[in-house]
């Protein structure tokens, strides 16, 4: 009997960290519902972009090396909780300066899964959800095809977030000539 109320204890804990830290994710504010899926070549489009951090170089970043996709490396995609083809994940996006943090629902980590930075993304057209994406997506989202780098990313959003997407990768600081929407 002990065991089964420690075990209940245990599931209830784990349940409350995940609580705990969407709220403490929601909190910073600038934040939408967002699924993402990769397509293969994503997950090596930062290393091929020269996966830069927002202190500069990434060491060891050299095309292929491991530690291009490791999270919170600040690379344009770092995609270690992220798999390319392995279909949609449902997270959390977060609006910082020049780039967008994405944070998987599903886990403990307070580092973003994927960062996706304004200078390297690129809209290429969006799609309402049909068949199997349509099962695995909610109800009215919409989804946007974007290039970044040499890979696709899509990402999956309610109508109200998708104009807020827009507008935030539209409103650049000036001479930055990055008015890539599609």
């Amino acid at each position: 009997m002990e065991g089964v109320a420690s075990a209940a204890l245990l599931l209830v804990l784990a349940i409350g960290a995940l609580f705990t830290r969407r709220v403490v994710i929601r909190r910073r504010g600038g934040t939408f519902d967002c699924s993402l899926r990769l397509t293969p070549g994503s997950a090596r489009a930062a290393v091929h972009l020269g996966a830069r951090s927002a202190t500069g170089p990434v060491p060891g970043a050299e095309p292929d090396h491991p530690r291009a996709a490791e999270r919170g490396t600040r690379a344009p995609l770092s995609a270690s909780g992220v798999r390319a083809g392995r279909g949609w994940a449902y997270g959390i996006a977060q609006y910082e300066n020049d780039r967008i943090d994405w944070f998987r629902i599903f886990s403990y980590a307070y580092r973003p899964a994927a960062v996706l930075t304004r200078r390297d993304l690129e809209v290429i057209g969006r799609r309402d959800a049909v068949g199997h994406d349509e099962l695995a997506l909610f109800p009215g989202w919409t989804i946007v095809e974007c290039r970044f780098g040499t890979g696709l990313v899509e990402l999956a959003m309610s109508p109200d977030a998708l104009t807020g997407f827009l507008s935030w990768l539209e409103a650049a600081p000036p001479g930055q000539n990055v008015s890539r929407v599609a």
